[in-house]
């Protein structure tokens, strides 16, 4: 096997990581010994063993004078686990290949330095985009605090997330559904908001086997969830309910009864201060969160700068009707040159439906 291909073993470990480890990155690790994997782990969760040395001690007595390929920077000091740069050089381990540096200020090149201290040839750089892209919810997280925001939006060619009735399912066909259930699958979180949470009484669950299920935030300004809403019927993941002072203090006791977290928050124009959501997130260390509705939270999260990557999921279905509601309400640009467009554009194909993705231009990551 060649160094990249090695190296993308180790991505390919990592990911089944993603939205696990908060707020930790998701990082994977292979021992290479004679050309042949002998050891392999990634991290599955914080307070975990890291994936280096989890490689390392599948590796056993072959790690001394291997070659170790690991998604991320090894840590140097002492958090909820050892330093995982003190086993590497322990184990004997000759040569680190590591895609890229971390942004951790507790890190930052501390772990390389102290690898080359103790006499280890250290490479930086292999697959190293790959790598950050895959951990940019980290990224984002450890240098601001906030979580990485994807919006997921699925609509008819002309923009419309539902019938001027409030139909909507399924606009989209059963490949765009498992697309929309893999996105979830890596995220902490899953947004939306009252409007969706009443139209279509979501579970907001993930149909993928995974070790912990997301967090379901439902932006919620006035106190209109009811008791009756499935996602505070489903035990297996917590419920954030994110309202202001409009709402009665009956309702928010009520809701807290039923099981949710009943977050009250400033309020900006009669509706939740999305930047204070955000901000109250990164708090709880929620690193990851995907948006997916509707057309008003949407707009109010583009508006405010707080959307990070963006995913349009097209139907070749057009729906049309003036009182059909689009996938972004609000104000709107006034002009072109107002328009946000999108950065790093993906495209994918499913089934029938088409699916653009890309990163908006205020993202720190972008």
């Amino acid at each position: 096997m060649t160094e990249a291909e090695l190296m993308r073993e180790a991505l390919r470990l990592a990911r089944r990581g993603l939205g696990l480890t908060s707020p930790n990155p998701a990082v994977g690790a292979v021992v290479v010994k004679e050309g042949r994997i002998v050891g392999s782990g990634y991290h599955r969760k914080a307070g975990g063993p890291h994936a280096e040395v989890i490689a390392l001690e599948e590796a056993g007595g072959q790690a001394n004078g291997a070659d170790l390929y690991v998604t991320l920077e090894p840590c140097s000091h002492f958090g909820r686990t050892p330093p995982c740069a003190e086993a590497i050089i322990t184990a004997g381990i000759k040569r680190v290949f590591a895609s890229w540096q971390d942004p951790n200020p507790r890190v930052n090149g501390q772990g390389f330095a102290r690898l080359r201290e103790a006499g280890l040839e250290v490479s930086v750089g292999l697959l190293g985009a790959e790598a950050r892209e895959l951990d940019e919810a980290y990224h984002k997280f450890i240098t601001t605090g906030l979580p990485l925001v994807t919006l997921k939006l699925a609509c008819s060619l002309d923009g419309k997330i539902a019938t001027r009735k409030g139909e909507s399912r399924w606009i989209t066909g059963e490949k765009a559904r498992r697309f929309a259930h893999r996105l979830r699958a890596g995220q902490e979180a899953i947004l939306v908001g009252v409007e969706t949470l009443l139209a279509d009484d979501p579970q907001l669950t993930v149909r993928l086997a995974r070790g912990r299920p997301p967090r379901r935030v439902v932006v919620d300004s006035r106190g209109r969830t009811p008791r009756t809403a499935k996602i505070l019927s489903c035990p297996k993941a917590r419920t954030i309910i994110a309202t202001t002072d409009l709402s009665p203090m009956e309702k928010r006791r009520e809701l807290a009864e039923s099981g949710a977290e009943v977050l009250v928050l400033p309020e900006r124009e009669g509706r939740v201060d999305l930047g204070a959501l955000m901000r109250a997130l990164g708090e709880r260390e929620i690193t990851s969160l995907l948006a997916e509705g509707g057309g008003t939270l949407a707009a109010g999260l583009l508006e405010a700068g707080l959307v990070d990557k963006a995913w349009f999921i097209f139907a070749p279905i057009i729906i049309g009707g003036e009182e059909a509601p689009s996938a972004v309400r609000g104000r709107g640009a006034e002009s072109l040159s107002e328009a946000l467009r999108l950065k790093r554009i993906h495209i994918r194909r499913l089934g029938d439906d088409l699916a653009i993705g890309g990163y908006l231009p205020c993202s720190p990551i972008a």
